[in-house]
């Protein structure tokens, strides 16, 4: 069997490694790859990277000159431009939704507009093109609130303000200044929505789900969900929080009327359904954000939990057939990110990394943004730098070896948290559920 995943980053890398892992004896590429990926598949070019037409027709006779069984696609920006589409067109297998489909990520507006009319709870919201009704909207709405960039911003196009004056600010840098260029020429504002934040990735062929280990992503820079928003510096899996009853609403809430209306549509999403949720103190789960693809750092954490059964699970959604179980560890896993000084605004690259030999049992050390110099030597080449996923029998103990290895990994100006995973370590503590 033949492989490629596409992407460069920390989840590709996770990919590679469960791909790996589920079936040994598979010739596993990654296009463009990056340094970790090289040591468990083969890295191959992806065009200029800018995922435009002439890299979807790079990457669809890559396919054809490798013989590709299964490509799965990392990246929410060449699923959006149609990567899959071009992909299917010729007779490829591909795991990955659509154009029209990926636009449940490409364009909050769209998401917002497909869950009300498959019912989906959400937080209410107004869309807007121009600036001033948008400010108008501000003045008259309730505090706190939230504006986002309709488009696609890196997973930090969401500013939580407390008061209209952030949030007027912040339309106005959206709106009037361009702070997110295209993807916030359309801006959603919303309300602010009380609760725990909860990751949930759907496995799906547009009609069945299986689900994925649920996971909480920590959005903030700083300790204690402090500082400015980032792509994640950190996740964990399975969280306690999502009980078999939570997550049993959130398949017949959420996930199947939106893939429903979806297929109503004529996009039949087949891929992963990123389900980014908010669950109130009384329990209940409303959308924050849907994401197209598998989440990063989410993904860092979720695969090493799955035992067996990942490539038949993604080969069966691609082809819309019956989507197979598939065999999880009772482990837990705790992801810590290694971002570079500066990050997430201004990061600053080319620092030597220094990843110590052998690592302990069951902690993996996931590229994201790395390459190799003319010397050999590791160097920095991103924001987020490094992922480190720790596996253990308990939360505590993954936890724990997570954030020993990520104090032994070195390069200058070096920043994480140390406290992922603070709210199930609490609500272990407490012995409930939680604030």
């Amino acid at each position: 069997m033949k492989l490629l995943v596409v992407g460069a980053g920390g989840r590709e890398h996770a990919l590679c490694w469960a791909l790996r892992h589920d079936r040994p004896d598979a010739e596993i590429y990654c296009s463009p790859g990056n340094p970790g990926t090289a040591a468990l598949a083969t890295n191959v070019p992806a065009g200029r990277g800018g995922w435009d037409a002439s890299d979807l027709s790079d990457l669809s006779d890559l396919s054809e000159q490798l013989a590709i069984d299964l490509t799965i696609v990392g990246p929410e920006l060449p699923l959006a431009r149609g990567l899959a589409d071009h992909f299917r067109g010729r007779g490829h297998r591909v795991f990955g939704p659509i154009a029209s489909a990926a636009r449940i990520e490409s364009s909050k507006a769209f998401a917002k507009e497909i869950m009300a009319a498959a019912g989906v709870p959400t937080a209410a919201s107004a869309t807007f093109t121009a600036l001033e009704p948008a400010v108008d909207y501000v003045d008259h709405h309730s505090e706190p609130l939230v504006v986002k960039a309709s488009g696609l911003a890196a997973g930090k196009g969401a500013v939580v303000c407390g008061t209209r004056r952030e949030a007027e600010h912040a339309v106005r840098a959206m709106l009037g200044h361009g702070s997110f260029g295209e993807a916030g020429q359309t801006v959603v504002i919303e309300d602010f929505l009380e609760g725990e934040e909860l990751s949930v990735l759907a496995v799906t062929n547009g009609r069945e789900v299986r689900l994925l280990p649920a996971a909480q992503d920590h959005k903030r820079l700083l300790e204690g969900d402090r500082g400015p928003n980032t792509g994640g510096m950190g996740a964990y899996a399975p969280v306690t929080l999502a009980t078999t009853e939570l997550l049993a609403r959130v398949e017949r809430e959420v996930l199947h009327p939106t893939l429903a209306e979806l297929d109503r549509m004529g996009a039949t999403f087949r891929g992963v359904l990123y389900a980014g949720l908010m669950v109130s103190p009384t329990g209940n789960p409303s959308v924050v954000e849907f994401n197209c693809r598998l989440g990063d750092p989410e993904t860092q954490a979720v695969l090493p939990l799955v035992q067996h059964g990942l490539v038949e699970l993604l080969w069966q959604a691609a082809d819309g057939g019956p989507l197979p179980e598939i065999r999880l560890s009772g482990d837990a896993s705790v992801t810590t990110v290694l971002a570079a000084r500066g990050y997430p605004d201004r990061p600053e690259k080319d620092a030597v990394i220094t990843i110590p030999e052998p690592l302990p049992e069951n902690v993996l050390v996931f590229h994201a943004g790395t390459r190799l110099d003319q010397q050999g030597r590791l160097r920095t080449a991103g924001g987020r730098v490094l992922a480190v996923t720790a596996v253990r029998d308990s939360f505590e103990a993954a936890q724990g070896a997570s954030r020993a290895v990520s104090d032994l990994i070195a390069f200058d100006g070096k920043q994480f948290r140390r406290d992922i995973g603070w709210r199930e370590e609490g609500r272990r503590v407490r012995g409930g559920r939680g604030e």
